[in-house]
């Protein structure tokens, strides 16, 4: 089994119908995910969302890569070296 890694996914939403599928990918995910932090921009119309994980990269990735594919998702991941 691959070594488990922290990570932070920052997730921008730029449409609104979109939240509710990342909502429910991050729902998936859940039994990986340490904690979880949303803030809607309502002056642009927009949400932000900081995801902690602890999980192995290729799990992260599939993650990561299941969120970029929802339109009007933008998702990125810093992964710890250890």
């Amino acid at each position: 089994m691959e070594d488990k890694r922290i990570a932070v996914a920052a997730i921008v939403i730029d449409e609104n119908l979109a939240a509710s599928e990342v909502n429910r990918v991050l729902h998936e995910y859940s039994d990986i995910i340490i904690g979880r932090m949303g803030i809607p921009y309502r002056d642009r119309g927009i949400c932000l969302i900081s995801v902690a994980l602890d999980a192995p990269t290729d799990v992260i990735s599939s993650l990561t890569g299941r969120l970029g594919r929802i339109s009007g998702v933008s998702v990125k991941a810093a992964i710890s070296k250890k």
